[in-house]
Formats: C-alpha cells, structure tokens, sequence
C-alpha cells in the first residue's frame, strides 16, 4: 500500500543541545492538521550526514510526502542536501537556475559558499515563493526547508498551496469524571465506530473545570456527531461539563 500524509524530519545540533528551542515541528504540525494532511511521525536528528539519510529513508517509508527543517544553508555543517540525495540514491547536481537566481541576488559575483545554496539532488525542482526571490527545493515529495523560523514558515506556505488534504472534524468533550469511570463507554463506542478516532486525555490541574478531554475526530462530520451522541446518551448524567 503505498503511504500516506506527511513525515518531518528536523535538523540541527542547536535544537539537541537546547540551544534553540524549536518552532517549526509544532508549526508543521499545526498547519498540517488545518490542511488535513494527517502527520505521521516527527524527528529530531542531529547535522550529521549518516543519521539524516537513516531519518530521511524511514520517513519515507512511512509517508507520501516529507518535510526537512534545517540545513540547507551554504556553511559547514549544512548536510541535508547531501544527505537527502543519499538517502534517494541520487547525485548531488548544480542547478542553473538557482545559480542565475543566486546571481541576479549577489552585489558583486557570488561566492563559492554561496553557491552552494544552487547545489541539489539529482532531479530536484523549485517551487516559487510568492514575495520572495529564494524558492523551495524539493525532489520526488521531499520538501528541504530552512531552520530560521519566519523563513520555514513562508516557504511551507507555498508547499502547502501545491497539496491537498482532506480537513477532519473534531469535536470535544470535558468531564468531571475520571478515565475510569468512562472508560467502558468509550470502548464501547470506539469499537462500534472504528473509523471514527476517540481520544481521551487526563489532566491532574485541580484549577481546572474538568478532569478529562475527550476528542471525537473523523474526516466525515455526520459520523463524528453521531458519535458524540452516542458518548452523551452513554455516559452518567451530568458528567459532560462542556463540549465544543
């Protein structure tokens, strides 16, 4: 069966070593649950050749289209590109259109370093980026975005706007009651309703008005108010706080 929904892949030394706190996993995360693309998995590797391609290949395994945050810049340790043609079993090629974008950018001739930034796996394309001279590079649904937030941000604007998903409808409720005591009921309705997804989340915050958040989520909105109603007509009287 061939895999679905997206993989991400973030890159960098500074996010293991709490120097930088990262950004763009939870924003990735969010925007791809708005555009109802389902995530699959999320990592955090290290700027290390090896441990990328490994991250790359089991991220490819696991879904259609992947996401890289992190280096892709033209210094030492920016290794994704390499490491992503590894991980595809292609070469590592010049495109001569970055070259000229790259040119037509510099004051005077372009530095070595800063050509690299024209350096790409074999068969790699550009996607432009609406306001912005720098592109996207990506190659057969791998998607290489910068670390710099603001810019991870606008250049997964313009990816997204080449996707389609299928948005998913939630709805939660909040009960004064414990796992426990809802915890058959909610068995019960998952396995008559497999295809509807039921979460059910503790909190322990006594400033709180509800002692678990449960979510009811499927792409299909009919479903998913079925089963809240199912959930509502199942549970003890008065255990429903609030729903949304």
């Amino acid at each position: 069966m061939e895999p679905t929904g997206a993989a991400a892949v973030i890159i960098g030394n500074e996010v293991l070593t709490a120097k930088v706190v990262d950004a763009n996993g939870p924003h990735l995360i969010q925007r791809l649950r708005e555009v109802g693309i389902p995530l699959r998995s999320l990592e955090i590797v290290p700027d290390e050749v090896d441990v990328i391609v490994e991250a790359v290949a089991r991220a490819r395994l696991r879904a259609k289209y992947v996401f890289t945050s992190g280096g892709i810049g033209p210094t030492h340790d920016d290794v994704t590109v390499r490491a992503v043609a590894l991980a595809m079993g292609r070469r590592v090629v010049r495109l001569p259109e970055m070259v000229e974008l790259i040119r037509e950018k510099a004051v005077d001739a372009p530095t070595t370093e800063a050509l690299r930034l024209a350096d790409a796996p074999e068969g790699a394309v550009l996607i432009a980026q609406p306001g912005s001279w720098y592109p996207v590079l990506t190659v057969a649904d791998v998607f290489m975005l910068p670390g710099v937030p603001q810019l991870f941000r606008a250049q997964l604007e313009a990816v997204l706007a080449t996707l389609r998903g299928t948005p998913v409808h939630v709805r939660v409720l909040y009960l004064r009651l414990g796992e426990s005591a809802v915890a058959a009921m909610l068995d019960r309705v998952a396995l008559d309703m497999p295809h509807v997804a039921i979460g059910s989340y503790p909190t322990f915050d006594r400033s709180l008005d509800y002692v678990v958040k449960v979510t009811v989520e499927s792409v299909d909105q009919a479903v998913v108010e079925e089963a809240v109603s199912r959930l509502r007509t199942g549970l003890p009287q008065d255990s429903v706080v609030r729903s949304e």
